[in-house]
């Protein structure tokens, strides 16, 4: 028997590529949450909506300024619950998988955090 034999039939241990995951499925951090998620921003639509009937039906402008903070706390939670479930999926089936998709997907929730900062 040559090297090369036995390397061909010798067990492979798997590797990052051999390594598949809900992700590569096409199954993201939301998944198990999609009709909570799916509600809740049917209630922040629900939120919207009611702002813009202010609006047209000439309401005080604090008021309509309280429903605004009201719906920018709703979307800033939702938003933060999404990170969360990004963070315990996305990024950590690339920590399984390592190599330099955990770097881009540590970089990409980092963006996203400073995107979410900004408003």
């Amino acid at each position: 028997m040559t090297t090369t034999e036995t390397g061909a039939n010798a067990p492979s241990s798997p590797d990052a590529t051999d390594i598949v995951t809900d992700h590569d499925r096409g199954i993201h951090g939301y998944h198990q949450q999609k009709q909570e998620h799916l509600k809740r921003l049917r209630r922040i639509e629900g939120q919207i909506r009611g702002l813009q009937r202010m609006v047209d039906e000439d309401v005080y402008c604090i008021d309509i300024l309280t429903q605004v903070s009201a719906s920018t706390k709703a979307l800033q939670s939702f938003a933060l619950q999404l990170l969360e479930e990004h963070l315990r999926h996305c990024v950590a089936d690339a920590a399984v998988k390592g190599g330099d998709e955990i770097d881009a997907k540590v970089k990409e929730a980092t963006q996203a955090i400073a995107r979410m900062l900004r408003t």
